[in-house]
């Protein structure tokens, strides 16, 4: 497996662009999440359309794939922030690969349909950020997930502890983590920017999907021969669905999904479309501890 390309840590008076790829967004919320970059000693570049307004999106994908240019190759940027998700980032993905993403890595933050451009630089070798974006980042530096990810982009590697979960599968696993929204990722499989490997720790997340659409993904992934070769599995937040006739919940079908296979798996992970998004480093080598009782926790290696 070849080695991940870490983009440099920040310092103060570095410059964080901030991009809209997908949706439009309020301009409140940019401005709230600037007041905060700055007040952390970052300078701030607000790409011409992350305020543009095209249909659902914020600007055609022209616009929106020239803003992401100009972020990746200005030498001056060091961190690209992804204002929201929404959809649209795979009317840019194509051309974007034409980059030349790993010759200036740069940290690129976001997640939900941000999960694409993580699949991108996962392709290129480097690692990235998925993370909270302006709706959360306008809640100060003092927040917790906001204040981990502030220490990320400045070098630092977390150690996340969270509550087990009745239904996880104890063991210790070490791999290459990648993942996302899982609708999104799923979306990819068979294209170029296929990030559901084998021998990799894999998290999922999502919102508003019906269980029976997540557990067509996880057929999908079964059938492939992929979802039996993870190292370990990593289950989010799912929110905003309705219970179904045949599973009481989102949890209980990925329990049942995964109940042939021996790895280690941790439920009600704090990561997703939820106000605790914890920060998890794509494709860094981390170590998932699932304990029988008590905390589990995914340590990031250096």
């Amino acid at each position: 497996m070849s080695k991940t390309i870490f983009p440099a840590p920040l310092r103060r008076g570095d410059t964080i662009a901030i991009c809209s790829p997908a949706g439009k967004i309020d301009p409140e919320k940019v401005h709230a999440a600037i007041d905060v970059l700055r007040a952390q000693g970052y300078n701030v570049r607000l790409m011409p359309h992350a305020l543009g307004e095209y249909g659902s999106f914020s600007g055609t994908p022209t616009q929106r794939y020239a803003d992401l240019r100009d972020a990746f190759t200005d030498p001056s940027v060091r961190a690209i922030l992804c204002s929201r998700g929404g959809y649209g980032v795979v009317h840019i993905l194509d051309r974007l690969d034409s980059l030349p993403l790993a010759d200036d890595p740069k940290w690129l933050l976001g997640f939900s349909d941000i999960s694409a451009l993580h699949a991108l630089m996962a392709r290129k070798g480097i690692a990235s950020v998925h993370s909270s974006m302006c709706a959360h980042i306008m809640e100060g530096a003092d927040d917790p997930d906001n204040k981990c990810l502030f220490e990320i982009l400045e070098g630092g590697r977390p150690v996340h502890i969270f509550d087990s979960h009745d239904l996880d599968r104890p063991g210790i696993a070490t791999g290459k983590l990648i993942g996302g929204n899982v609708a999104v990722i799923a979306e990819l499989i068979s294209t170029p920017f296929d990030i559901i490997k084998p021998d990799t720790i894999l998290f999922i997340e999502d919102v508003a999907e019906p269980i029976y659409k997540i557990e067509r993904i996880l057929y999908q992934l079964r059938l492939s021969g992929v979802l039996g070769k993870l190292k370990g599995l990593i289950v989010g937040q799912f929110t905003d669905y309705k219970p179904g006739d045949d599973h009481p919940d989102m949890e209980t079908m990925i329990h049942k999904a995964v109940a042939d296979y021996s790895y280690p798996v941790a439920f009600n992970v704090p990561v997703g479309h939820v106000d605790h998004n914890i920060p998890l480093i794509e494709s860094a080598q981390v170590t998932l501890k699932v304990s029988p009782s008590g905390h589990n926790s995914i340590i990031f290696h250096r």
